[in-house]
């Protein structure tokens, strides 16, 4: 995989809220205790079943009050403005949303004839208040559906790629491509639905979410299909390559955070129906459906199987 040079960085699609506090109100993530590394992975494990929750699954019990841009997008856009601003971790990712937008405003009218409408990313470190409430960093990249808003600490990738086993490059993109695969969602009015089922029949609330994230997965591998051909605001492509190396890895990344390998690395037993996620088979089956057809209309979950 490789950005373009010359591809504009937009960072007015990022609010920058690392360093501006929003630890008042946090809510603590609740990881068992333990001793050793068995500790640290069971932690990991909790933090990432309920990481990229798609329509605020997860959050909805939180209050709070959604905060606004911090004082870190001015700083953000001088240093996505220099030379060396592809060696710059926020800056790659300012550059990832960029991409999935710029696909979203075209696939969206395109394949189901509704207008994309925006949304923010933002970054932040430790905690974070939201429209759906206060969220500490463990529950991993979310979108929020009350503020329609995609929330990152990047410090997560490190997490991912040290302790996860999911360490290429590529992972960060299918993150954010999966993200806004939630946001996607919310627009065309699937989440609100899902919600609506989710409080008639209690007891497939589950099985409902799973195909809430299996389906952003495949809208993520449309993206991927499609992400050679996206460009910034001057028509400058935002990436000049993606190999059959960064799928395997966006494919080696929807593994590693299946619910089952989940309740492998963290010791406990295998429990489909606690499943909120999807295995890792059926979450590589559906990024590489959306990947190999690279149209979001496949991604019917709830009509398609699983």
């Amino acid at each position: 995989m490789k950005l373009n040079r010359r591809a504009r960085i937009d960072t007015s699609q990022i609010q920058d809220r690392r360093g501006a506090g929003g630890g008042l109100g946090r809510v603590p993530i609740p990881i068992p205790t333990g001793g050793g590394g068995r500790g640290t992975l069971i932690a990991v494990a909790v933090a990432l079943l309920i990481t990229l929750v798609g329509g605020g699954l997860g959050l909805n019990a939180l209050t709070g009050e959604s905060g606004g841009p911090g004082a870190g997008d001015q700083a953000l856009e001088q240093r996505c403005a220099a030379d060396d601003a592809l060696s710059q971790l926020d800056c790659r990712n300012t550059l990832y949303v960029n991409s999935v937008q710029a696909y979203w405003r075209a696939a969206l009218p395109q394949h189901f004839g509704e207008q994309y409408r925006p949304a923010d990313t933002v970054f932040f470190e430790q905690a974070v208040n939201t429209g759906c409430g206060a969220a500490d960093s463990g529950v991993g990249p979310f979108y929020c559906p009350a503020d329609q808003q995609v929330y990152i600490d990047l410090s997560f990738y490190r997490v991912l790629a040290e302790q996860l086993g999911a360490p290429g490059e590529f992972a960060q993109p299918y993150v954010v491509a999966h993200e806004y695969g939630h946001h996607v969602q919310t627009l065309l009015g699937i989440s609100d639905e899902v919600r609506r089922q989710q409080q008639r029949d209690p007891g497939a609330a589950n099985e409902l979410s799973v195909l809430m994230e299996l389906q952003a997965d495949c809208f993520a591998g449309a993206w991927a299909r499609n992400a050679i051909g996206t460009a910034d605001e001057t028509g400058q492509r935002i990436f000049t390559s993606i190999t059959d190396q960064d799928i395997q890895e966006g494919l080696d990344t929807a593994a590693a955070i299946g619910d089952d390998s989940i309740a492998q690395r963290s010791g406990n037993p295998v429990e489909p129906s606690q499943f909120t996620h999807g295995t890792s088979a059926q979450r590589q089956e559906w990024f590489g459906r959306g990947y190999q057809s690279g149209d979001p209309t496949v991604c019917d979950t709830f009509g398609g199987g699983r």
